[in-house]
């Protein structure tokens, strides 16, 4: 008990990118470059569904959630890991580490559940199109997005409990950027076993459950599609329907990735390879996908920048 209690007090350091050395400059650049460029595109998303009132629909609605999710989920990441770029590594303490977990679970949780809702979303739209207007009503939807949230809540306390409960009387070198689960778990000591399962467990249902939710809907949609007359209607139908299917393919590819395998086959490059593009690449494809190649977008865009130039005259 008294190395935990030594490993509570002296907290954790991030190492990750500590073997790079004079090209950590230039990942910070590359970083915040795409940082930057996710942030502008997820917050003008929500200002621009906020402010446009034929935006003002569930598919949107859908959209600005993720984008603050998306937001959020990045905010809790990527300003850290910035400045142990600048910094080298970074302290961090016991309870600061625990945060941090939780929030990045709580919003990648909430990111799983709001894509398998707007799977759902475009299944009512294409598939039952005359019922869609009486199925997603305003309450649906709001009971929607705040099981999503509550539930993404409850999944990532659980997952930093599980953890957070073990005592670290290893080495407190986090070989990461960021408190993710398996750089964390490695260096608990002890019988691991149970926690690992319980991570595990509580991967699966977040992941297996809204993926298998996901391709359940975009298998309807993709049904629908075949059973359009017309080979123009398929093809102007088919890419914006493969172009979300690759976004989730990529989003939950890296999800399972780092949690649904053991410890014992944790690799540091490959995980922090995997964790890169889950929380600087994916990021900022989902409002290219989803969003800003939606022609409803494109024309709200279109309006903005006319009213405010005409403002402007």
């Amino acid at each position: 008990m008294g190395q935990t209690n030594a490993t509570s007090w002296r907290g954790f350091v991030f190492t990750g990118f500590s073997r790079f050395g004079e090209l950590q400059l230039l990942l910070f650049a590359l970083f915040l470059s795409l940082y930057l460029v996710t942030l502008t595109s997820n917050v003008f998303i929500i200002v621009l569904i906020r402010l446009d009132s034929h935006l003002h629909t569930p598919m949107y609605l859908f959209l600005s959630f993720l984008s603050f999710s998306e937001t959020c989920y990045t905010l809790g990441i990527i300003p850290r890991m910035l400045s142990s770029l600048v910094r080298g590594g970074q302290d961090i303490s016991f309870m600061g580490c625990a945060v941090q977990m939780f929030f990045s679970a709580s919003w990648a949780c909430t990111n799983c559940f709001l894509l398998a809702v707007m799977g759902f979303d475009r299944y009512v739209a294409i598939c039952t199109p005359l019922r869609y207007a009486s199925r997603m009503v305003p309450t649906l939807c709001a009971q929607l997005v705040g099981t999503s949230f509550l539930s993404g809540y409850l999944f990532g306390l659980g997952m930093t409990l599980v953890i957070f409960r073990l005592p670290f009387c290893s080495s407190h070198e986090i070989q990461h950027f960021f408190c993710d689960t398996p750089p964390v778990l490695s260096l608990a000591c002890g019988d691991i076993g149970l926690s690992e399962l319980g991570v595990l467990i509580l991967s699966l249902l977040v992941l297996v459950v809204s993926f298998s939710f996901i391709i359940v809907s975009y298998t309807c949609i993709l049904a629908a599609i075949l059973r359009i007359p017309s080979t123009e209607g398929q093809k102007k139908a088919f890419p914006t329907c493969a172009s979300r299917l690759a976004a989730v393919v990529v989003h939950y590819g890296c999800a399972s990735s780092m949690n649904l395998r053991p410890k014992a086959s944790y690799s540091l490059e490959r995980d922090q390879l995997i964790a890169v593009t889950d929380t600087v690449v994916t990021p900022l494809l989902n409002p290219i996908i989803y969003s800003l190649r939606n022609r409803a977008v494109q024309t709200a865009l279109r309006n903005a920048f006319r009213g405010q130039l005409l403002g402007k005259g």
